[in-house]
């Protein structure tokens, strides 16, 4: 293991004892009292007033879901979108609008105080190539267009509850942070720069990152490698040996994927990529190939990252050749002791079952903003506002009807956190 992922993981480590303290310290309630509040939330007339408009406006928030997903936004580039997004929120009198270094637009809408503060991240970008023309389309209640559920279906989301909250004058006492991230699909820059200002001023983060009938409250470790196998190289007609590097190679990766991977902890592997000679009639001089190793405990990581190297140590030398290995990148695992029991997740959870999601599921494997937050000591939770399929596809498509009950469920959330102040001003 190099110096910088051990001093991730013990920064990690000392972020998470304090973070469990804290949540220990703050969770006095039972599960059947979370769901009492939960029920007590909803029956509020400003809520319900705020439901109300949801359902009164659904033409209107498809149209600027599907106007939003048009507005091409490669990871990075997310400029334009931003701008779009932008002019709609400094219509909203009640929030301050403003960009950060990284490019995030961020709109805090102010709490009367007392209350925790709680972000809310849906992210700009997208995954598609720049110049990429986008036409949304409806047919059978579905709405088809690259990027519309990852993460566009959030990112509507966000606004359609700001919007209803304003209209039934809700205010809360902990601030509500809107934040519109940048860079989540390749490197999450923008919820790490976000994070490492504000740390230390944030109670609760939710990511809203795919995810409808659950979410997740745990982030799961991702560690990519370009493993490198070096040779002579030659023609096809030199002696053998010695042999194409793609020779090693592949006895490497047949024995990788022998290896047993463990279900609990949830563990994945794969070899993605593969490359070697340029030509057809040369040995390769320098075989190589990617492994995606995943696992939400660092330790199971790091057990298969050495049995890997190993592996690989052991076919190149048979060959008579080297390795070389590029570490791509490395996220470790996010957990945080007692997170299961923290208020952050029970309340999601009364809040999930109270709007009717019968026995949610609720696991510890997200791969997004929520992992930053967590590896920061930050109390976060993964979910999404509507059910969609074909993510990072040119036909990815939502469901349209689900996204209103989600937009919802997300503003429910959202509430219940920061805390709804005991008697809210609605007068017209």
């Amino acid at each position: 293991m190099n110096k910088a992922i051990l001093s991730l993981l013990l920064t990690l480590s000392f972020s998470t004892h304090l973070a469990a303290t804290n949540q220990a310290a703050n969770n006095r309630q039972s599960p059947e009292e979370y769901l009492s509040r939960a029920h007590a939330l909803l029956a509020r007339s400003e809520v319900t007033k705020a439901f109300a408009f949801v359902d009164q406006n659904r033409d209107a928030t498809l149209r600027e879901w599907a106007a939003i997903t048009e507005i091409n936004a490669p990871s990075g580039k997310e400029r334009a979108r931003a701008a779009f997004v932008e002019k709609i929120l400094r219509g909203y009198k009640s929030l301050n609008v403003r960009y950060d270094s990284a490019g995030n637009l961020i709109a805090v809408r102010k709490g009367t105080g007392g209350g925790p503060i709680v972000v809310v991240d849906a992210h700009l970008d997208t995954v598609f190539q720049e110049g990429l023309k986008i036409k949304a389309t409806i047919r059978n209640s579905r709405i088809y267009a690259p990027g519309v559920g990852d993460d566009t279906r959030n990112v509507e989301a966000m606004l359609a509850g700001i919007r209803a909250m304003d209209h039934a004058r809700i205010r809360t006492k902990g601030d509500l942070v809107f934040l519109f991230s940048v860079e989540e699909e390749t490197s999450m820059r923008g919820a790490k720069e976000f994070i490492k200002e504000h740390k230390g001023k944030i109670d609760y983060y939710i990511a809203l990152d795919g995810g409808y009938e659950g979410f997740t409250y745990g982030g799961i470790g991702i560690n990519w490698y370009r493993h490198h196998i070096i040779g002579p190289g030659g023609h096809t007609r030199s002696a053998t040996p010695p042999y194409s590097a793609a020779l090693p190679l592949a006895r490497a990766i047949a024995r990788i994927y022998e290896l047993p991977l463990a279900h609990n902890p949830p563990t994945n592997l794969n070899i993605g990529m593969l490359g070697g000679a340029e030509v057809v009639n040369a040995k390769a001089a320098d075989a190589w190939f990617t492994i995606d190793l995943r696992s939400t405990s660092n330790e199971v990581i790091a057990g298969l990252e050495q049995r890997i190297a190993a592996i690989i140590k052991e076919e190149s030398e048979r060959a008579g050749m080297t390795v070389r290995t590029e570490i791509i990148t490395t996220t470790p695992a996010s957990q945080l002791p007692g997170h299961r029991d923290s208020r952050l997740v029970r309340t999601a959870e009364a809040v999930y079952i109270a709007l009717g999601f019968a026995r949610p599921p609720i696991t510890i494997t997200g791969s997004n903003n929520a992992s930053v937050a967590l590896l920061a000591g930050v109390p976060a939770i993964s979910t999404g506002a509507g059910p969609c399929g074909g993510a990072h596809s040119l036909t990815e498509w939502c469901e349209i009807e689900p996204l209103y009950n989600g937009i919802k469920k997300i503003l429910s959330l959202q509430l219940a956190l920061a805390e709804l102040e005991s008697s809210t001003r609605t007068t017209e």
